[in-house]
């Protein structure tokens, strides 16, 4: 811990199968540049899950020689569905299949286990937290708005306002993945409106998102090009591979991302009209691909986001950046803002 403050953070972000965690100093600097992922449990239950988070903190602590008592807050995120405070849906989720985790009370829970305060957020949230401080810098973030989505398995999406995440009165403030979308001049002719997990038609998440592919789109597209290398893959592999075609330049790919394009465009333009933000950040695996590609997929949202002229003049779009870290790190922020706000603002 040398050359940092004299007192730190975590931030733990929880997924299916690995835990990422890392520490933030008083003065807001992160004490890890890579990524220091461990095996969340999930699968086996809560006491497992819980005990491996602790571990997951006490290794972040040994690897930069922080001390124990060091520690005031650490900032946690789960996948949803989810409460704002850290309970989980009583139908349970995607990522918590154990029936111990129907209604489980996550934060809580590691809240006794650490004896510290534990401040929660949902992955996409946490993620958009980060990506929000990092766009605009420890000068501006308190002052600006951002909506970010972030394309994965669904789509999740973010509203962070003066740098403050937006959870509203149920914590389901954000969820922009099951907001519904104009079908007219996105689908094809003859194509079937989509329909996402959640049982929604038309949402922005049964488009963008790879679920979206391997249930809706690919099936779609593989009927306008039968005869194309992916028809003979499992539609869960299949699915996986479109991104690797697309970069390659592959029509039906193109196809397919381009419809997704079209569908966050059209979600970004919803999003102006309610809450207006300064920056609108885009993230997902489509940040890690070929700059050609990625830059394509960017300039197709932005090509179908609608602004008014005054809009257009102080708002941007833009990448997420570092999405791999941005759960723990966004959780980090979070739990070192509510430690400031305990004591002060010192």
């Amino acid at each position: 811990m040398a050359d940092s403050a004299d007192w730190v953070v975590a931030g733990l972000d929880v997924g299916g199968t690995t835990i990422n965690a890392t520490l933030q100093d008083s003065s807001g600097r992160f004490l890890l540049e890579e990524m220091a992922e461990s095996p969340s449990c999930v699968r086996q239950g809560p006491d497992k899950a819980i005990e491996a988070l602790a571990r997951a903190l006490d290794d972040v602590l040994a690897v930069t020689g922080t001390p124990r008592p060091a520690v005031r807050a650490a900032g946690l995120d789960t996948p949803g569905p989810v409460t704002a405070d850290g309970v989980l849906s009583s139908r349970g989720g995607t990522n918590f299949a154990n029936d111990e985790w129907c209604g489980f009370d996550v934060r809580s829970s590691l809240e006794r286990r650490l004896g510290l305060p534990v401040v929660f957020n949902n992955d996409a949230n946490a993620a958009a937290l980060y990506a929000h401080h990092e766009h605009f810098g420890p000068e501006l973030a308190m002052a600006r708005s951002s909506v970010s989505v972030i394309v994965g398995t669904g789509l999740g999406g973010g509203v962070v306002e003066m740098g403050q995440v937006v959870h509203g009165a149920a914590g389901m403030a954000g969820e922009l993945g099951h907001i519904w979308v104009p079908m007219d001049g996105l689908l094809a002719p003859g194509q079937p409106t989509p329909v996402c997990n959640c049982g929604l038609a038309g949402d922005a998440e049964s488009i963008a998102s790879l679920t979206g592919i391997e249930k809706n789109l690919l099936p779609y597209w593989l009927t306008r090009f039968p005869d194309h290398e992916l028809a003979g893959q499992p539609a869960s592999v299949a699915a996986k591979l479109v991104r690797r075609y697309g970069e390659a330049g592959d029509p039906m790919a193109l196809k397919i991302f381009e419809q997704q394009a079209i569908a966050l465009g059209r979600l970004l333009t919803i999003a102006a009209n309610f809450t207006d933000p300064h920056v609108y950040l885009v993230g997902g695996g489509v940040v890690d691909a070929a700059p050609q590609f990625r830059d394509w997929f960017l300039a197709t949202v932005t090509e179908h986001t609608t602004l008014r002229q005054e809009q257009a003049l102080v708002a941007t779009i833009a990448l997420v950046p570092e999405l791999d870290m941005a759960g723990a790190r966004g959780s980090a922020i979070a739990a070192r803002a509510a430690v400031l706000a305990a004591a002060g603002g010192d």
